[in-house]
């Protein structure tokens, strides 16, 4: 007898694996402190609004989602191919935890006071103006009060459970 609820999400899980993505590291700063997170769910919304949006997926139980979820700010940085410690550092898989994070990383404060990594391939300043409960994770919306990039320096990539780079095709 099979378990379907277990079979899709294993299947579900083993087929997302697949889908490249940039890993961000999202940070926030404000009344409820500061705090960031590893994540690769982040894209575009829009371009035809007032200011661009953008989204990012956060679990409910982590710690920066409360804190965005108060401080009403968050900067999505796009690390570098060099970056992969950060990454794991802000991913929780390393001593560092909390604000112990940031430590030893090169930061700078946005225009929203939520902190900006240095030396990534672009970081968005946002002001969260939507948040939505799905499941097990909340999409924050934001608008783009500033955007940094760097086009001389190449996305850090999660896929099929792992880091790897992009390769550019020939035209």
């Amino acid at each position: 007898f099979l378990n379907w609820d277990k079979l899709m999400k294993s299947d579900f899980l083993g087929a997302m694996s697949k889908a490249a993505n940039t890993v961000c590291v999202v940070t926030t700063d404000g009344q409820a402190g500061r705090a960031g997170v590893t994540i690769s769910a982040m894209t575009s919304v829009s371009v035809e609004s007032n200011l661009p949006s953008l989204l990012v997926c956060i679990h409910n139980l982590s710690p920066t989602c409360q804190a965005i979820r108060t401080n009403k700010v968050f900067c999505a940085n796009v690390l570098s191919s060099v970056q992969m410690a950060i990454s794991d550092r802000f991913a929780g898989r390393t001593e560092d935890k909390g604000e112990n994070k940031f430590n030893g990383c090169s930061w700078s404060e946005a225009e929203t006071g939520a902190p900006v990594l240095r030396d990534t391939v672009a970081s968005f300043d946002c002001r969260l103006i939507s948040e939505t409960l799905v499941g097990s994770h909340y999409i924050f919306v934001g608008e783009a009060a500033t955007i940094r990039s760097d086009p001389e320096r190449e996305p850090l990539i999660y896929f099929d459970r792992a880091y790897a780079t992009a390769v550019k095709m020939p035209a």
